[in-house]
């Protein structure tokens, strides 16, 4: 049976693990794992589409294929690779405007059904008129050409982020696991991959999707990393972006050591969002009748689990806990009742787990992104620090990633600017615990009048559809449907 934080780290991994369960419940949804039968080459428009294997539901149209990229933009002639693609078509061919790509964000497994899911979310009527819906596994990833590490369970459990670090010694310890998961990926079948799996060349796999599909312009629709895929297309072929929404963004580097240094701050500004909730139920759950005293009573619990641990949960195993936690208010109850127990020394009742994942892949591409640090000594400064700054949790995503030992050299920056048309929108909320609202500052700033910026008063990560509030989702609906943009940056108050 999968350990507490085994369960845990793979639901705040999966981002909207939690989301997507209830919808494949209530609408008998099930994300495609197996390879897609058919294949295409690039610039054939004429794609081979067939059924998605796993996706139960062939009369709502979702179909899949595959298209073939190069392994090495640099040598086109040379080995390729195969990159899964699905697409659901547009509801009105006669307002068809073109292909609406989708991007999830940071994943280990196929999202071939999202674009069901999308819909079953509350995708507007007015949106799948104007669009085909194409989802794409990115390289090493999913059902496309896929890259290992051969991650334990145990590693895969602490892969992203690190474990809270306490001490040095917590440091160097996370040292010598990190180095043993950078050493497995060069070791791998699939170690003549990794310098190939980065984000730069995912948003080449983009345009060649492009290209095979047969439109001269795509229009986007990317959350949490998947802002920073589109980002890059953006910059890379701003000639071929029409209508480009980046909710939830992560700034101008992505998942780099910048970005993930900020979960320690999503994690301080989000909490008191569950303090409050957790001090009008304090009749319920007995956590402190005031914010500060929930806080209070938190910190009493992770630090008497750091001595003492409960039924095998550790204070580490808790916080990482709580992260994934706090992404939905929806998820609100579950953590009280898990603190609730975890203060009277009893194992709390767990949700099942959300379907596991090969997350290789995805760490290829946060580690072959500039700005890691390989000198190993850093780290326990960064740790020291967040400890100051950020006491919930910064000292675990300031601790050391596989990516302070990686066998790959780091893929060139590229060159975001202000640069192209203005057909970019950026949606944040106040208080995302994964992609702080000063990565979309950052963002807006650097592109300039490329972009709008709408500011969500809401926690948890991800807006549109998956949050609730009716302000930013009419913006966003209203811009991919007719192109309007707001015309200055919008405020939209809590609802």
């Amino acid at each position: 049976m999968p350990s507490f934080i085994e369960r845990f780290r793979a639901h705040r991994r999966r981002v909207v693990a939690t989301v997507l369960a209830a919808v494949a419940a209530a609408g008998g949804l099930t994300l495609a794992t197996t390879p897609v039968p058919s294949a295409a080459q690039v610039g054939d428009s004429s794609l081979s589409w067939a059924p998605c294997p796993g996706v139960p539901e062939p009369s709502l149209g979702l179909k899949c294929t595959t298209v073939t990229v190069p392994l090495d933009y640099a040598k086109p002639a040379g080995e390729t690779i195969e990159i899964a693609v699905s697409r659901l078509p547009s509801t009105n061919p006669a307002r068809r405007r073109g292909v609406l790509f989708l991007n999830i964000g940071g994943q280990g497994d196929s999202q071939a059904a999202l674009p069901l899911t999308l819909v079953s979310l509350g995708l507007p009527a007015s949106v799948r008129e104007k669009y085909d819906l194409i989802e794409f596994d990115p390289r090493g990833i999913g059902r496309s050409t896929p890259l290992t590490c051969n991650l334990r369970p145990d590693q895969a459990a602490t892969l992203i982020p690190p474990p809270y670090a306490r001490t040095a010694a917590d440091v160097n310890k996370r040292a010598a696991d990190a180095r043993q998961i950078a050493e497995q990926c060069a070791q791998s079948s699939t170690a003549h991959l990794l310098p190939y799996i980065t984000n730069t060349n995912v948003a080449r796999d983009m345009d060649r999707i492009r290209q095979a599909l047969g439109e001269q312009r795509i229009s986007y629709l990317g959350y949490s990393h998947g802002t920073y895929l589109g980002t890059l297309y953006a910059a890379l072929f701003p000639k071929r972006t029409d209508r480009m929404v980046f909710d939830s963004v992560s700034g101008l580097g992505g998942l780099d050591a910048v970005g993930a240094r900020r979960w320690g701050l999503g994690f301080e500004l989000r909490f008191p969002d569950f303090a409050r909730w957790a001090a009008s139920q304090d009749a319920t759950y007995g956590l402190g009748a005031t914010p500060a005293q929930v806080r209070t009573r938190y910190l009493q619990i992770v630090d008497n689990l750091d001595r003492e641990p409960v039924a095998g949960i550790s204070g580490t195993a808790l916080r990482a806990m709580t992260y994934g936690m706090l992404f939905s208010d929806s998820i609100f109850p579950a953590l009280a009742s898990a603190l609730q127990a975890l203060a009277a020394g009893q194992a709390p009742q767990l949700p099942p787990p959300p379907a596991g994942g090969d997350f290789s892949g995805m760490l290829a591409l946060v580690c072959n992104s500039p700005g890691w640090s390989r000198d190993i000594d850093t780290y326990p400064r960064h740790v020291a620090v967040d400890r100051v700054r950020y006491p919930l949790f910064g000292p675990a995503a300031a601790s050391v990633w596989p990516c302070a030992f990686w066998p790959a050299k780091a893929e060139p920056r590229v060159d975001i600017s202000r640069a192209g048309s203005s057909t970019i929108l950026l949606v944040n909320n106040l208080r995302d615990p994964a992609t702080p609202y000063v990565g979309a500052v950052e963002l807006h700033r650097t592109l300039g009048a490329r972009s709008r910026l709408i500011t969500v008063d809401q926690g948890g990560h991800l807006s549109y559809l998956f949050g609730n509030n009716s302000c930013a989702k009419n913006l966003e609906t209203t811009f991919l449907v007719d192109g309007k943009r707001p015309p200055r940056d919008t405020f939209c108050p809590r609802t």
